[in-house]
């Protein structure tokens, strides 16, 4: 099936390739893997790493977008490629500088942060996971674990850029948030039909729940994050597992907005509160965000 005449690119096309609506969690994923580097959530750094993490997320839902558009041209014709309202030419090179944007400035952000060349490293295996992901998920039973690795590699990389190291704190947090992406992924699989083919991977969501609780058990304030996440992480799967509320789409975009949450209980947990809160801020403004923009 062939695309629509392209149109002039509007802001509201360029914030749905971009699904901008998502883009606190990738914030909240920044504070988090900060503390769990040892390092201060109110880093002077932390600025720019929240902008190379975010112009590398916009630029991956670009290129995911542009790899998918033969795809979306039969089975979402409403995207913006196949509905005309982007030129395939111009996602791909506005994805290409943002992924590019966005490795070079974790970079150097490392090196102006005297952390070396980790950054760097980092950023290019960040880079190379999206094309990877971007170029080869639909057929790819592993792409849930790859769609992880990206997430992953945003503790790694605010870490790696903060503090130069990996530290077994950071490590133990990056496992957790792989389990619940790789839930989240293959939950996300299975939107196009509203419906869930296996239940069995989203037990995966168990390991940050446990986790979060194991983090969280000496401190009440932490305990009262952690109480948050089960409820909404239990709610967001009645959308999936509950008889006669299946609705897939739903769960998704919950399960995602979920990610800020189980980032609250870490901040919590490693004893900053304040940033807690601006992690659940950071929730309710993605939920807010997804009811205008699409977050899938």
């Amino acid at each position: 099936m062939g695309h629509a005449a392209a149109r002039p690119l509007t802001w509201s096309a360029a914030l749905r390739l971009g699904r901008v609506s998502n883009l606190p969690t990738v914030w909240t994923n920044v504070l988090a893997g900060a503390v769990l580097a040892g390092a201060s959530p109110a880093s002077p750094w932390l600025p720019a790493l929240l902008a190379a993490f975010s112009l590398s997320y916009v630029a991956g839902m670009y290129l995911n977008d542009w790899f998918d558009r033969a795809l979306d041209a039969a089975e979402r014709p409403g995207r913006p490629i196949p509905s005309g309202e982007a030129r395939p030419d111009a996602v791909l090179a506005a994805g290409a500088a943002m992924l590019g944007a966005g490795a070079l400035l974790l970079a150097w952000t490392g090196y102006a942060a005297g952390t070396g060349w980790a950054a760097g490293l980092a950023a290019a295996t960040l880079a190379g996971a999206i094309v990877v992901y971007d170029w080869n998920h639909k057929a790819n039973p592993l792409s849930p674990v790859v769609m992880g690795v990206c997430r992953v590699l945003v503790y790694v990389g605010t870490g790696a850029a903060l503090a130069g190291t990996a530290r077994i704190d950071l490590l133990a947090g990056a496992a957790a948030l792989l389990c619940y992406l790789v839930g989240l992924t293959y939950a996300a699989r299975q939107e196009a039909s509203d419906r869930l083919a296996s239940p069995w991977p989203l037990l995966l969501l168990a390991v940050p729940v446990v986790y979060g609780l194991a983090a969280a058990l000496p401190d009440p304030v932490a305990c009262a994050f952690w109480l948050l996440f089960l409820g909404w992480t239990a709610w967001s799967l009645s959308f999936l597992l509950v008889p006669g509320r299946l609705r897939v789409p739903k769960a998704v975009g919950h399960l995602i907005a979920g990610i800020c949450l189980f980032d609250a209980v870490v901040l919590a947990a490693w004893g900053h509160p304040g940033p807690a809160l601006a992690a659940v801020a950071a929730f309710v403004l993605t939920l807010a965000l997804q009811r205008r923009i699409p977050g899938t």
